[in-house]
């Protein structure tokens, strides 16, 4: 508790657009044989300009929008210069004081209550092309070089340094990479390496408002790994100010199989990129009517539809949490809501009923199978039919369990299933009397040690009522009928 620790992140997103940033190779590489999606101006050949991708910067707006960014009016790009091998033309065409978005902020659903994260700014940026290293039989390293993911366009948002764990950033990524999904900007897949992540971390004395030397963490490709990284920085950085060693401002990796960061060069500063503004591209006027209409096809964000299922429906915090980072299981249970259109009074109960089968019977088989939400073949209205023969006492929760696993995989409906599988639970108290009748005929010491004041002999009585029913009796019904049955012989 002495020290304090300063988290701040930069997310890179390949967008999702059709072309890339400044050419018209796809952008579609990542199937694509080596070095075949390329032209002369995605690998940097003397002569070439470069043309922006409207739909880039579209995507740009509606990201500032969605993390309630000032969208300027006026907005350039820049050349950042640095000799990377895998940069193809020795700069990259970046944007520095005039990015497309700025301003805005991020509130975290934590634990702890809502926090807020500052957005620095959102711009725009072209991909670098891809380095495979190899390593031959003595040991001698070579790399080869793929050009396909070159000028491919990608956004950077940069947050403020807000984070005071590595909690709140997992968080914050999570949270990021929800929203970026649901305004259908980007994929967001950090394992694919199209959401990637930088992470700045420092510490200072607990109360301090002054920055201490950042350390900028690189080579994370999970959010189990930011979080490992972050963990292993927090307590490196710790030991070292108590033992009064400095902390030197650079660029570290992560080591995902030893989970430790390594040093790997001293943190740039900004005017070692030597920026200055891309000649070959004009000035972007970004126009209020355009900014008007990219935000008419904002749909709700995933904070706003927690907090929708949580008042509406009733639902946990946590609950709604599950069901809203997710878009399409969100539409999906909304789904299952509409289909049953209960009355007002209902409508909680059957929501957390269609919540836990969501999020706990279709999520393990799910995780099962490795399939996504949208190819569940369960229909809507047959959720709605299962929930409706649980509370109606049709079917017991071990049967309904075995009737959603034959819908999950065949997509047939749970009435017809139950029937075919004799798992209809009897509710009729004619045929489960005549069970009680045969189990009390066929089980005369148990039956005397209950009249004989022994109570718990009532169970082995009603598991031979479950046991003459093939297990379809409901169990309730038949405990109440057998203890009105035994009582009247007393």
């Amino acid at each position: 508790m002495e020290y304090e620790i300063v988290i701040g992140l930069e997310v890179h997103s390949q967008l999702q657009t059709k072309s890339k940033m400044f050419c018209a190779c796809s952008a579609v590489y990542q199937d694509a044989d080596y070095n075949t999606t390329v032209c002369p101006v995605c690998m940097g050949m003397p002569g070439v300009l470069p043309v922006i991708n409207r739909q880039a910067i579209e995507h740009i707006i509606k990201t500032g929008l969605a993390l309630d960014c000032t969208i300027a009016r006026h907005t350039k790009f820049d050349r950042k210069n640095y000799p990377y091998p895998d940069l193809m033309k020795g700069y990259q065409i970046s944007q520095y004081d005039l990015p497309v978005a700025s301003n805005g902020h991020l509130t975290l659903e934590t634990d702890e209550g809502e926090k807020v994260i500052g957005i620095t700014r959102v711009h725009m940026e072209e991909d670098v092309a891809k380095l495979f290293h190899r390593a031959e039989e003595f040991g001698e390293g070579y790399s080869l070089l793929d050009v396909n993911r070159a000028g491919v366009a990608l956004m950077e948002i940069v947050s403020e340094p807000d984070m005071r764990s590595p909690d709140d950033a997992r968080t914050y990524l999570t949270q990021l990479q929800s929203i970026l999904r649901y305004i259908g900007v980007s994929s967001a897949n950090m394992e694919e390496g199209n959401f990637r992540c930088d992470a700045n971390i420092s510490v200072r004395p607990m109360g301090s408002d002054k920055l201490g030397s950042k350390v900028e963490v690189k080579n994370m490709n999970s959010f189990r790994s930011v979080y490992r990284a972050l963990e292993y920085e927090t307590v490196r950085q710790v030991q070292a100010v108590k033992k009064g060693e400095r902390i030197v401002q650079e660029t570290r990796g992560w080591d995902e199989k030893n989970d430790r960061t390594f040093s790997q060069r001293i943190k740039e500063e900004e005017n070692d990129y030597r920026y200055f503004p891309e000649p070959d591209l004009p000035p972007l006027e970004i126009s209020e009517a355009w900014i008007d209409e990219i935000q008419r096809t904002l749909p709700e964000l995933p904070q706003a539809r927690l907090h929708r299922f949580r008042d509406e429906f009733g639902l946990s915090a946590y609950d709604a949490g599950l069901l809203t980072g997710n878009q399409p299981t969100a539409d999906y249970f909304e789904s299952i809501i509409e289909a049953k259109k209960a009355p007002a009074d209902q409508q909680k109960k059957f929501a957390k009923s269609v919540s836990n089968w969501i999020l706990v019977e279709l999520a393990r088989l799910l995780n099962q199978t490795g399939d996504e939400i949208q190819s569940v073949k369960v229909e809507p209205s047959h959720m709605v039919e299962l929930i409706d023969m649980v509370d109606s006492g049709q079917l017991s929760s071990s049967m309904a369990k075995t009737v959603f696993e034959e819908m999950f995989n065949t997509g047939q409906a749970p009435g017809y299933i139950a029937k075919e599988k004799g798992l209809v639970q009897i509710s009729d108290h004619g045929a489960i009397n005549e069970a009680i009748n045969e189990a009390i005929s066929g089980n005369p010491n148990p039956v005397a040690e209950y009249l004989g004041g022994k109570e718990q002999a009532i169970r082995f009585l009603v598991g031979q009522v479950m046991k003459i029913t093939r297990g379809n009796a409901n169990p309730q019904v038949a405990n109440e009928l057998l203890k009105e049955k035994l009582e009247s012989l007393k």
